[in-house]
């Protein structure tokens, strides 16, 4: 087994306590490579994740976070498994909490990627692999993946999902510079737009999610508010034009990248733009909203999605700013203790349940990306603090990384999942978690802790001494030191320093006048 390396400053900055803890998990895995743990076996790369984890988590962070961070990368670890049907490489789940442990994909994916891209790029090179592995002749990638205990795997055919994973794509290419892999990616996202243009784009403009026909929940928002009731007809949605601009964009500003024609995607994106900037949104509450409701006040409901246009660079600079300081930041609505929350707290529809009021640690995540997008890093640092605050307390609670989270920091037991089925947020999920990539952000945003160590030493403090100290040992003689002093005789130098001391006890302070500005006069020691 390889030893982590450069273990002493991980020893400083994160204690010795928390490494050991978090290095006997690491021995535990790479020793037992293919054993079980949890009934997930980890394996080399599972070994390999932890570990480089391991070591990000000893980057600044506040220390209340780091015990969930090493927490979190020990499920990363937990979390792969052995390349089974289509995949090519070893698969991340959705984490050992989730159904069986064996789930693949959805934006989960997304997350876990954003959450390891600096740590360890190579995997998440191949798990990108592993999902455009599975995209079908029409150009849909599969949302949700499941396998039998024989390997088998199982999708929808029919049902996409929100297509954000080409910014996890773009994240492994600036952390490496492998433009080879953007072709190769390039393909892959214009089958994609392809299949959304063709399925699910609309006669008079935007796009949709299956969310809008039945319950099988495209969008990821199971049970969401904005589809209680249902438009009478087939209408865009905000969260999915905003996502097919992502698209749009990214083939774009891809294309240029590599040096092949982009005046297609430049069209396709500045039309949906501009969609979504005057049919999405409403001038009088500053937000955004689906088509079916945003002309009719009675409809209206605060639900998070409105923000995706912000997230995603579609919206204006004035809509923008708008959205982050009259919403995302309005502790009414979606700045709730443990931000955000999913309906506004304002809105009569909120509740602790699913998608209709906890808060989503990722979708806080890429509330803060749209901030800091739009220049606002003073907002993205103040919500990805408050969430990740949040979390470490229930992570204190609790002992658990969770699903979601309850906005007001309130017992985690109160929340209810759906009324079929699992009645709870699960436990040890780590696809709404990117509490590494939300830490990153943190500190490009300006967020900084001062841990125990002399890197982090205040102003006027220097090798954890005040900055007058060597001054100060200069002018000191030290003439009574036994190593430097005049007396040799041990006894003699004892007698000495002693009738110092007892010197320095009984001598008077000086004379001082004490009826100024009346006649200087003093008055003796001895007369007080």
């Amino acid at each position: 087994m390889k030893l982590l390396p450069s273990i002493t400053p991980i020893i400083h900055r994160i204690g010795a306590g928390i490494f050991l803890q978090a290095l006997n998990a690491s021995f535990a895995i790479a020793l037992c490579p293919g054993a079980v743990v949890d009934a997930q076996g980890a394996g080399e790369e599972g070994a390999a994740l932890h570990a480089a984890l391991v070591r990000e988590a000893a980057l600044p962070v506040k220390p209340a976070w780091r015990p969930m961070m090493l927490n979190l990368a020990a499920l990363h670890g937990r979390s792969i498994l052995p390349a089974v049907g289509h995949f090519p490489y070893p698969y991340q789940s959705i984490g050992p909490g989730y159904e069986n442990g064996r789930i693949f994909g959805h934006i989960d994916l997304t997350h876990e990627r954003l959450d390891t891209v600096r740590a360890r790029p190579e995997h998440v090179r191949n798990q990108i692999r592993n999902e455009l592995a599975g995209q079908q002749a029409d150009g849909m990638i599969p949302g949700i993946i499941w396998f039998d205990p024989a390997g088998k795997p199982t999708w929808k055919n029919f049902k996409s999902f929100p297509p954000i994973w080409v910014v996890s794509a773009e994240a492994y290419v600036d952390q490496t510079g492998d433009e080879a892999f953007l072709r190769e990616c390039l393909e892959a996202l214009r089958r994609q737009i392809g299949w959304f243009e063709a399925k699910r784009g609309l006669p008079n403009g935007g796009f949709y999610y299956l969310d809008q026909v039945n319950d099988n929940w495209e969008s990821g928002m199971d049970e969401g508010i904005r589809y209680h009731p249902r438009p009478a007809e087939l209408s865009a949605a905000v969260d999915a034009c905003a996502h097919v601009y992502l698209l749009y964009d990214h083939a774009l500003r891809w294309s240029r990248r590599v040096g092949e024609p982009a005046a297609e995607w430049e069209r396709k994106a500045t039309a949906l733009r501009e969609f979504i900037r005057t049919e999405l949104w409403d001038e009088g509450t500053g937000f955004f909203y689906d088509a079916w409701v945003v002309r009719d006040p009675a409809k209206r409901h605060l639900a998070f999605e409105g923000m995706w246009p912000v997230v995603v660079g579609a919206a204006t600079s004035g809509q923008a700013q708008r959205v982050i300081d009259e919403h995302l930041l309005n502790p009414r609505e979606f700045f709730t203790p443990h931000p955000i929350a999913t309906v506004a707290v304002s809105d009569p529809r909120f509740e602790l349940r699913m998608w209709r009021g906890p808060a989503w640690n990722c979708m806080t995540y890429w509330a803060a990306r749209g901030c800091w997008r739009y220049d606002r890093a003073d907002a993205a640092r103040r919500l990805l603090e408050a969430a990740l605050d949040a979390t470490a307390v229930q992570f204190e609670r609790t002992g658990s990384i969770w699903e979601f989270y309850h906005p007001l920091l309130g017992d985690q037991g109160a929340l209810q999942r759906k009324p079929t089925a699992r009645k709870d947020p699960c436990r040890d999920y780590i696809g709404h978690n990117p509490l590494f990539a939300m830490t990153d952000l943190w500190r490009k945003t300006g967020g900084s802790e001062a841990p125990a160590g002399r890197e982090f030493e205040q102003a006027g403090v220097v090798q954890q001494l005040p900055v007058f100290a060597g001054r100060l040992a200069q002018r000191t003689t030290h003439p009574l030191a036994w190593a430097s002093g005049p007396v040799a005789d041990f006894d003699g130098w004892r007698q000495l320093g002693r009738k110092k001391v007892l010197d320095s006890l009984q001598n008077p302070p000086p004379a001082a006048p004490w009826n100024f500005p009346g006649p200087r006069t003093s008055v003796p020691w001895s007369a007080h």
